[in-house]
């Protein structure tokens, strides 16, 4: 019987990081261990074509055709030889015929001669070039090309300049987009391989948290964060196990936290991480399996719990965030989104970043990463210009809601000018 690898334990990662200080980690060596941590889903499905968009293609697609099949026009127009076209000249061409898409008898043209031809329609043997009907002047039987219209091959489609047959389509790690699908339909491929969606549990802890619909005690504040982490985890396509809010209290927390690990490949919770707070989600993860406690140099949310936690033979990675709810929403973009993409079998993708000039002065300390919500305008065609939408505490959800993007001040990154330029990443690009 062959012996089933373990993976690496925690700390074994940890020595393969360079500088790994739990205290005051920077965010690149928080991804780098994320990324080192994390396993990848191994069961592969066949779905029909409409049922795969935002699906991870498990292997490559390899093109059984040419596409397009043959050369055809571009252009409604009059398909010639290029070489009848004068150099300084008009042309004058007799039309010996018409050819139309979805025809597979051509019609023939010997030299001076042109075929009447509509866009996608297949070339006749010997004509190489289409001129397009606009710029031809016909006189019953006869066109006239006006000179310097058109070139030699222009609005030609070369058979296989799409696809070659025997060319990969589509390489495994993509996640699917509509023009994807397009792609894939004009293979003729009805079904695709894609990885199994990967399962992701969650909820929050706190005896402070009522879900909506409970009455609102005094100091109790409704639950916002399981509602941000559906949304965010809704625009990555994963199966979504909610398991609500869980009360600060050992027992409740390790039921919840052993069906989340015997249901999901991934964990997440908000609350109960942080210095200074009740004791008990933090037992329980550690109990229940192989878990650090970090400080990451990052604002907002520096307190984060990473490991992995076991029952009944299932291991889940667990992504423990801090209780605060612009926290949860920055932690997850910038450390949790990737990680859970890279198990779903995606190929790693960097977010796009505008550069963008603030219109004020920004106060930051070098030494970590800081995410300031903004908000990106473009007025009249200038550059881009953010502003801060106010108040950055962490807290404070509405500046969230306000914002269409989160300014990125980088670890090393101090005072910005007005003026000066900084990244941004757009919300938009989290989709």
């Amino acid at each position: 019987m062959t012996e089933r690898t373990l993976p690496p334990s925690l700390q074994e990662i940890a020595s393969c990081v360079n500088g790994y200080d739990p205290s005051s980690l920077p965010v690149a060596q928080a991804r780098e261990f994320i990324a080192r941590l994390v396993p990848r889903v191994r069961a592969v499905e066949m779905l029909a074509l409409r049922a795969a968009l935002g699906r991870v293609l498990a292997r490559d697609i390899v093109s059984a055709i040419a596409v397009p099949a043959h050369d055809n026009s571009a252009m409604d127009g009059y398909a010639l030889r290029g070489s009848d076209l004068a150099a300084d000249a008009d042309t004058l061409l007799q039309v010996a015929g018409s050819g139309f898409a979805g025809q597979a008898e051509l019609a023939s043209a010997l030299p001076c001669e042109c075929v009447r031809i509509m866009t996608g329609a297949l070339m006749p043997a010997g004509l190489d070039t289409v001129v397009p009907q606009e710029f031809v002047k016909r006189d019953g039987g006869r066109v006239c090309v006006p000179a310097g219209v058109v070139r030699a091959g222009d609005n030609r489609r070369l058979a296989g300049e799409d696809l070659a047959c025997g060319e990969v389509a589509l390489a495994a790690g993509r996640v699917l987009r509509p023009a994807d699908l397009g792609l894939l339909a004009s293979l003729g491929q009805a079904e695709v391989p894609v990885w199994r969606r990967l399962r992701v549990a969650f909820f929050s802890t706190g005896d402070e948290l009522r879900s909506i619909g409970e009455a609102l005690p005094a100091g109790c504040v409704y639950d916002s964060n399981r509602y941000t982490l559906w949304g965010m985890l809704a625009r990555l396509d994963v199966e979504l196990i909610d398991l609500g809010v869980v009360r600060d209290d050992p027992v409740a927390l390790e039921a919840a936290f052993r069906a989340a690990a015997r249901d999901a490949d991934a964990v997440i919770t908000s609350g109960g991480v942080s210095v200074g707070e009740a004791d008990h989600t933090k037992a329980v993860m550690a109990k229940l399996g192989d878990v650090l406690f970090w400080r990451i140099a990052m604002r907002p949310g520096r307190p984060m719990a990473i490991g992995r936690i076991e029952t009944e033979g299932r291991s889940a990675i667990l992504f423990g965030l801090p209780g605060n709810p612009v926290a949860v929403m920055v932690t997850f973009y910038a450390l949790v989104r990737d990680a859970l993409l890279a198990m779903s079998g995606a190929v790693a993708q960097a977010l796009p970043m505008l550069r963008a000039a603030s219109s004020e002065a920004i106060h930051k300390k070098p030494g970590r990463t800081e995410y300031q919500r903004g908000i990106v305008t473009r007025a009249g065609g200038s550059d881009w210009q953010v502003r801060i939408t106010g108040s950055q505490g962490s807290g404070i959800l509405r500046s969230m809601s306000e914002a269409n993007g989160l300014v990125v001040l980088h670890h090393a990154q101090g005072n910005v000018a007005a003026g000066e330029l900084v990244d941004v990443l757009p919300f938009d690009a989290l989709i």
